[in-house]
């Protein structure tokens, strides 16, 4: 079993910088699953900017919805993967299928794929409970959402930390 590690925090905190260089300790090749879909020209700078920075050494795998089973087709393959993020891909599954118990069946898919896999794994996810409430039922669906597959996602790493302001803490 390799090991899992979770990385939250709020947006622009640090959480990717942080996931490429316990990424990057592990040595090369190196696996970056990327969940976002560059729909607009936002966005699209977003994923450019993140792909400079990685470097050479990353190889980039685009899904945003069957996760679980990307990380089982390239585990073996890299020396470790990093999933950013969960909560990008939770937002693609909710956009697909509203039907939030479905969206949290692929969570527990994906919980359960986590701990049999041979390449150490690393999850980035916004933490988004952390502010006022949302004023549409949407938005409260995505928030309720995302802190449950944040706590499952933790609970079966081996190590979880949270970044404030560029500072990593590690929580267990």
């Amino acid at each position: 079993m390799a090991k899992i590690l979770f990385i939250t925090g709020g947006a622009r905190s640090g959480k990717s910088r942080l996931a490429e260089s316990l990424a990057e300790g592990f040595g090369t090749p190196l696996c970056y699953i990327a969940t976002g879909q560059a729909l607009d020209t936002e966005m699209e700078e977003r994923i450019s900017a993140h792909r400079t920075r990685r470097g050479g050494n990353w190889h980039t795998v685009e899904e945003p919805l069957r996760l679980a089973e990307t990380i089982r087709n390239v585990d073996g393959s890299f020396q470790a993967i990093l999933v950013d993020c969960i909560t990008l891909w939770l937002t693609n599954l909710l956009l697909t299928n509203e039907d939030t118990d479905k969206v949290m069946a692929k969570v527990g898919a994906l919980v359960e794929v986590m701990p049999k896999g041979k390449t150490p794994l690393i999850l980035v996810s916004n933490e988004v409970g952390m502010g006022i409430v949302p004023e549409n039922a949407l938005a409260r669906k995505f928030r309720d959402l995302a802190g449950k597959a944040n706590q499952m996602l933790a609970s079966a790493a081996d190590e979880a930390y949270v970044t404030f302001s560029g500072i990593p803490i590690r929580l267990k």
